[in-house]
C-alpha cells in the first residue's frame, strides 16, 4: 500500500483492468456468485495460513450460510488476512513490501454514525502512533447484498477544503472543491478560509441522509514545512497531515463488500511534494518557489520547474524527519518494491502493477521500477474505487 494470467495455486481469475461489478444486477445468480468468490478466497486463506485440514468444514458452513442468508460472516482471521492480501494485490501501491504488517480494527459491530465517527478518530490516533505511523485498517459492517453500504463521503479521513472563488481560483486544495461544495450543501458553514482548513467527515448509513462530524484538532497531526537551507521557506506557511488514511474505497474479500473500511500506510515524500503541492491543478507552488529562489522562469530550458520541484521535495522529506514522523523517499520506496517482487517470486506469487502509479512522479527513470513492465491484472481480495456519493 503496493505477471500472471491466473493464480498459480487456485486458478484465481484475472479480470484485466477492472474487476466485474455486480454481474448479477437483477439478483440472478447472486448467491452462486457469492459462493464462488467465498470458495476461492477460503481456499486461498487456508492454503496461505497452512491450515488445509480445516477447509472442508469451513466451506460447508459458509455454503449453508449463503444458501440461508445470501451472504456469510467472516471470521476475524479471514477478515485480517483478506485485508492484507487486498493490500498485496493493490496494483497502484509501491509500498506493498509491508502488506503483512497491516493491523486490523474490526468494527463490524458498530451501528450508528456517531460510533463510526468515533472509531475513525481513534483510527487516526492509533495510526499516528507518536509519529511511527502504523499501517492500520478499520472495517465497518459489510454491505447487505443488493443494497448500498455504509459510505464515508471523504476520500481520505483528512482532506483540506477547496473554496471556489468568483474569479475561478480556489483557496485550498482544488482537488477537494467538489467535496467542499457537497459538504456545504449538507450544512457545513466552512472553516476559517485558509489553504488548510480540515473538512468534516460525512458519514452515511444505508437509506439515510449523511451526517457531518468535525474532526477534533488533536486527531489531525500536521507537519509544518521548513527547508534545511532556505530560511524564507517557513514563512510560506505550508503544512501537511501526517496520516494518509484512504476512506472512500470498497474492500472486497471473498464475495463480501466492505464499503467503509478506512486504511493507511505512510506517505512517500513525492506524494506531497510533487503531487499535492507541485501539480498545477493542486496547490501549484512551483512558480512561487521559483520566484523565491530567484530562478529564471521565462523558459523551460532553465529547468526552473525541476529545480523548484527538487527543493520542495527536500523540504517535505526534511520536515517529516525533523518532526519524527514516518515518511519514505521515492528512491528507498522503489528499492523496497523490488524486494517485494523478489519475495513474491519466492512465494510463487507473480506481480501485478500499474506502471503509471508505481513510477514516482519525479526522477522516475533513476528508480528500478521504471525499467520493467507490469501486468495490470486485478486479483481479489482487493480495494476498488467507488462512485462519489454526492453524484
Amino acid at each position: 500500500m503496493p505477471a500472471r494470467s491466473g493464480c498459480p495455486f487456485l486458478g484465481q481469475q484475472s479480470f484485466g483492468d477492472h474487476a466485474p461489478e455486480a454481474r448479477d444486477r437483477d439478483g440472478i445468480g447472486r448467491e452462486d456468485s457469492t459462493w464462488a468468490e467465498a470458495r476461492a478466497y477460503l481456499q486461498l486463506y487456508h492454503h496461505e495460513k497452512q491450515i488445509p485440514d480445516r477447509l472442508a468444514d469451513r466451506l460447508e458452513a459458509v455454503r449453508r450460510e449463503i444458501e440461508r442468508t445470501g451472504t456469510y460472516w467472516q471470521t476475524v482471521g479471514e477478515l485480517a488476512h483478506g485485508a492484507r492480501v487486498a493490500w498485496r494485490n493493490s496494483n497502484r501501491c509501491i509500498g506493498r513490501l509491508y502488506w503483512e504488517s497491516l493491523q486490523l480494527r474490526d468494527m463490524r459491530h458498530l451501528a450508528t454514525e456517531e460510533e463510526i465517527f468515533v472509531s475513525c478518530v481513534e483510527h487516526l490516533r492509533v495510526a499516528y502512533n507518536s509519529g511511527k505511523i502504523r499501517p492500520t485498517i478499520t472495517i465497518f459492517p459489510p454491505a447487505v447484498p443488493g443494497r448500498a453500504g455504509i459510505r464515508i463521503w471523504n476520500p481520505q479521513l483528512i482532506r483540506y477544503a477547496g473554496y471556489r472563488q468568483a474569479d475561478g481560483s480556489v483557496i485550498g486544495d482544488p482537488l477537494n472543491s467538489a467535496l467542499t461544495d457537497a459538504l456545504r450543501a449538507l450544512g457545513w458553514r466552512g472553516g476559517a478560509g485558509t489553504p488548510f482548513d480540515v473538512l468534516p467527515l460525512a458519514i452515511q448509513l444505508p437509506g439515510k441522509s449523511p451526517r457531518l462530524f468535525e474532526l477534533p484538532r488533536d486527531a489531525v497531526v500536521e507537519v509544518l514545512l521548513v527547508h534545511p537551507v532556505f530560511d524564507w521557506f517557513a514563512a510560506l506557511g505550508l503544512k501537511w497531515h501526517a496520516v494518509p488514511a484512504l476512506s472512500g474505497m470498497r474492500l472486497e474479500i471473498g464475495g463480501v463488500n466492505y464499503t467503509a473500511a478506512p486504511f493507511n500506510g505512510w506517505y512517500m515524500g513525492t506524494e506531497i511534494g510533487a503531487r499535492d503541492f507541485g501539480d498545477a491543478s493542486r496547490y501549484n507552488l512551483l512558480p512561487v518557489l521559483a520566484k523565491k529562489m530567484g530562478l529564471d522562469t521565462r523558459s523551460g530550458r532553465s529547468l526552473w520547474i525541476d529545480r523548484a520541484l527538487l527543493e520542495l521535495n527536500v523540504a517535505v522529506n526534511y520536515s517529516f524527519a525533523m518532526a519524527k514522523v514516518t515518511l519514505i523517499d521515492h528512491h528507498t520506496a522503489a528499492q523496497h518494491f523490488m524486494r517485494h517482487i523478489e519475495r513474491e517470486a519466492k512465494a510463487e506469487r507473480a506481480i501485478t502493477g500499474q506502471w503509471s502509479w508505481l513510477v514516482p512522479p519525479m526522477s522516475g527513470s533513476t528508480t528500478p521500477v521504471f525499467h520493467r513492465e507490469y501486468k495490470n491484472a486485478i486479483f481479489k481480495p482487493n480495494f476498488f474505487d467507488q462512485k462519489e456519493p454526492w453524484k
